[in-house]
């Protein structure tokens, strides 16, 4: 791989990235909120769309699952790097205060899973990143083996879960919630919905640990690979980007459909937790390809790089706003929608709140530089790295000579 050069760059594709990740997200969440049943219908099947719209349903969901966690996840991976590449051009130790960050980013996350959205990623992620980030303070040789047996551990865990999904029993299906703190309950139901389910609403995200970890390493060494790089800095990025477009894209993709849509239960499985995040990389690999020798984001890439930049923000927004029009305590779009509805009017919702979040991020970034939860996020980690980097040198200051440590 080849090394960079560690001068502060900003990458156009780093920001559409992120911004299709954000949204990508939501296209496959915002099927969780409009099924009457929330979280626990989506995954027994209930309240699905009949005739017609199964079809389209059962597309677009596939199309989604699992690319844009994959991507997301990948993105964290490199925003992660970019962060160490920062620190050590400040001549600062790595990991220093990233366990901060990755403590903030708990918060955030657990703030998110109780009030919003029982499908949260970002306590996962904080958990990844903390352990990534002591990784990537070791050679390159232990971040490839430490890479691999990530891997291996996920694949390992996957082939137990598609072999019992494949060999049990068909078992009846599930009836709705009753009762049903999604369409029925108050605000504070569900949150105390989540907080009694906690352990099975929280078990894919310890499910994924390994295949987090791993992806986390994949973007960073994606990074030193220079695949944001244009050619002529990086001769070997644009080869580099042609492969993964060759894999993601044109081999895994259409695999995952397939599989998807036809292989049940394994191989939704096998899609969302496989496939998937190949053909993420498939999709970092067009977008880095489209901007990498220096052109502009044109309408499209000026609308998703605001949601890019204020990706913290955007993404717990959304998940808000989604609950807030779909669930009982707000505006309760769900329990309105049958198997004849529910498509047009989740396409619909997801194409609303996507111009709402175009329009905020942009609004918002002309006034300010981050966005209000990123704002937050990064006061909150500059004082409380000053106080641990003071409380590190108290002692020192009170020796005779006054020498700092």
């Amino acid at each position: 791989m080849t090394d960079l050069p560690t001068a502060p760059r900003r990458f156009a594709a780093l920001d559409v990235a992120r911004g299709v990740a954000i949204l990508g997200t939501l296209a496959t969440n915002i099927w969780i909120f409009t099924n009457v049943d929330g979280l626990v219908g989506y995954l027994n099947g209930t309240h699905e769309a009949t005739g017609a719209w199964s079809l389209v349903q059962d597309v677009l969901q596939q199309l989604a699952q699992g690319k844009f966690l994959g991507l997301l996840t990948i993105m964290f991976g490199i925003g992660l790097a970019i962060q160490q590449r920062s620190a050590e051009r400040r001549g600062e130790p790595w990991p220093g205060g990233y366990p901060w960050r990755a403590a903030l980013l708990f918060v955030d996350g657990t703030v998110n899973y109780f009030l919003f959205t029982e499908f949260d990623v970002l306590m996962g992620y904080a958990v990844t990143g903390l352990i990534v980030a002591f990784i990537l303070s070791t050679t390159i040789r232990r971040q490839h083996v430490a890479l691999i047996i990530a891997a291996v551990i996920h694949l390992l865990l996957l082939t137990l879960i598609v072999t019992a999904l494949a060999t049990a029993p068909p078992t009846d299906r599930a009836q709705p919630l009753s009762p049903n703190p999604y369409a029925d309950g108050s605000f504070l139901d569900l949150v105390v919905f989540r907080a009694e389910h906690i352990a099975l609403f929280r078990a894919e995200v310890v499910m994924i640990l390994p295949m987090s970890v791993a992806l986390f390493l994949v973007g960073a060494a994606l990074l030193r690979a220079g695949v944001l790089e244009p050619t002529t800095r990086v001769p070997s990025a644009g080869r580099l980007r042609r492969r993964l477009m060759v894999f993601g894209l044109g081999v895994a993709f259409p695999i995952d459909l397939v599989v998807g849509i036809t292989g049940g239960d394994a191989g939704l499985i096998i899609g969302r937790y496989l496939l998937a995040p190949i053909v993420a990389l498939g999709i970092l690999a067009a977008i880095a390809a489209f901007y990498a020798d220096g052109r502009s984001p044109g309408v499209l890439g000026r609308a998703l790089s605001p949601i890019g930049r204020t990706a913290l923000s955007c993404y717990v927004f959304q998940n808000a706003l989604a609950g807030a029009i779909c669930y009982g305590w707000g505006l309760g779009l769900a329990a309105r929608l049958d198997p004849t509805t529910v498509v047009p009017a989740t396409i619909g919702l997801f194409l609303g709140i996507t111009v709402v979040l175009m329009v905020l991020s942009r609004l918002w970034l002309r006034r300010f530089e981050r966005g209000p939860l990123e704002w937050l996020w990064h006061s909150s980690y500059a004082r409380l790295h000053r106080t641990g980097r003071s409380r590190t040198t108290e002692p020192a200051d009170r020796t005779p000579t006054g020498a700092s440590s």
